[in-house]
């Protein structure tokens, strides 16, 4: 399985998250379209959910007051799961996982894996991996679900990288059903437009 290119590495994003004003993307909460998502899943059903590459984590947090109890996050740098440690002292700590999300087996099944600013995150060489793991991770039937943006950054040579959804369409479409690929409706007003909702179902 292909890897993390080694220039945004561990130590890379261990130095975006501690470095002032280098963690712009992060919204300082849960976005309102994965809020509201979140705020109709059946708390019963206590589905397994992955939220890789998870910075901070406010989804994972929402998700734990919600009381969904089987939230997994996973990012390659300790800070940032340190800091939901500390913000939430009783999520499970058996749930943070440093790991890297292309390095995870098939014995780490979910029902349900979160997309928030990770895809962006990534060298744009593995988004095709991307795909083809989060389809490899989730259960049959379980949805990935989150947002992607859907604008251009000209120039970028380090995250975030932009794109289309027709670009991105095409790193899915081998594996899953398009439930929702549309342009969000309430997103952050700094987002506003520049954003997709998605969720997909596995084939």
């Amino acid at each position: 399985m292909q890897t993390v290119p080694p220039a945004f590495d561990a130590a890379y994003w261990q130095a975006r998250y501690t470095a002032p004003g280098r963690a712009g993307w992060d919204a300082g909460r849960v976005t309102p379209p994965l809020q509201a998502y979140f705020d109709q899943l059946d708390v019963q059903q206590q589905p397994r959910i992955l939220i890789p590459g998870a910075g901070r984590a406010y989804e994972a947090e929402y998700l734990h007051h919600l009381g969904l109890q089987q939230v997994v996050v996973a990012d390659l740098a300790p800070e940032p799961l340190a800091e939901l440690a500390a913000r939430v002292p009783d999520f499970p700590r058996q749930h943070l996982w440093q790991a890297d999300f292309f390095a995870l087996g098939e014995a780490d099944t979910f029902d349900l894996i979160i997309e928030q600013t990770f895809f962006c995150a990534l060298h744009p060489s593995l988004r095709p991996a991307y795909g083809q793991q989060c389809a490899r991770l989730l259960r049959p039937g379980g949805k990935l679900v989150g947002l992607l943006f859907d604008t251009p950054f000209a120039g970028a040579t380090e995250p975030p990288f932009g794109g289309s959804r027709e670009e991105y369409a095409a790193y899915f479409e081998p594996y899953f059903r398009f439930i929702h690929f549309e342009t969000a409706h309430n997103s952050l007003p700094a987002r506003a437009g520049r954003e997709l909702f998605i969720c997909l179902q596995k084939l």
